[in-house]
């Protein structure tokens, strides 16, 4: 009698498999739902409106407006759209640069020593820094932001990958594939390149939050996107010569935002490591 209620209380629970793949739903929904939402948000709401500005938080206005009238609601989503859309751009191309170099690594000593120099270097740097002074060198807006961003965010990626590469290389089927005539590029192309692939998928998921950060950090500093665009790097640095005068929505909402948008990314990273490992996705 017991044993059947513990089942049929089992069967009301969700167990850590389940509520995982609940989590990535439900994160997923929603950052494709604020994706939606900054493309289709009516831009008549982020034109200069005199009338109505400096207004606080209402039902007309859930974020309020700022010192021109404008929707702060509308510019705030619009650009957690548009970071997102840099951050997918940026992450992408860390994770190409890391898998690249992670998979060169197989190709013999003289590479891995090479590649390994390579990310000891940059990882000596913060990345800040490096993102810095890359965007400011290409002059700022979109290239200097897209640019730094993927040649500076690579280095963790790409030490994960190179640990998987060394150990799946030492693989007894890969030696046999040796043995057998087949070159270096046959092997890391149907031998390694399927066994890292959860490793890239979550590696990128991970980059995620660190690109969006960083972008908005940069173009808070003025060396990111252009100042007509509406980040929420430019959002926020607008933002602060009106603090003192009371007006705290302007940076309150969009740096909330832009937080939830970075936890929902990490969420769904590891949550997806979770997943992925043998020895807990079965829980």
């Amino acid at each position: 009698m017991k044993a059947t209620l513990q089942e049929k209380n089992k069967k009301f629970f969700l167990n850590r498999r389940k509520r995982t793949l609940i989590t990535i739903l439900i994160a997923t929904i929603f950052l494709v739902s604020v994706v939606l939402a900054g493309i289709f948000l009516d831009e008549g709401r982020i034109t200069t409106n005199l009338t109505n500005r400096n207004s606080p938080p209402s039902l007309d206005h859930f974020f309020g407006t700022d010192w021109l009238g404008r929707d702060m609601f509308t510019r705030t989503v619009m650009g957690l759209s548009l970071s997102m859309g840099v951050g997918l751009i940026g992450a992408t191309g860390s994770a190409l640069i890391a898998l690249i170099l992670g998979i060169a690594a197989s190709m013999g000593k003289m590479a891995d020593r090479l590649i390994s120099w390579l990310i000891d270097l940059f990882l000596s740097v913060p990345h800040l820094v490096t993102l810095i002074l890359i965007a400011f060198t290409l002059g700022g807006g979109f290239k200097g932001i897209v640019m730094g961003l993927m040649l500076t965010h690579w280095p963790s990626l790409a030490r994960v990958i190179r640990a998987e590469v060394m150990q799946i290389r030492s693989a007894e089927y890969v030696q046999v594939s040796k043995q057998m005539g087949k070159s270096r590029w046959w092997i890391a192309l149907h031998h390694i390149f399927p066994h890292i692939i959860p490793q890239i998928l979550i590696g990128f998921m991970l980059l995620f939050p660190h690109v969006i950060l960083h972008e908005a950090a940069v173009t808070f500093l003025g060396l990111g996107l252009s100042p007509h665009e509406p980040a929420i790097g430019i959002i926020l640095s607008e933002s602060m010569k009106y603090l003192s005068s009371g007006m705290w929505w302007l940076a309150f909402f969009p740096g909330l935002c832009l937080l939830i948008i970075v936890r929902a990314f990490d969420q769904i990273g590891e949550n997806l490591r979770m997943l992925i490992d043998p020895t807990r996705a079965h829980d």
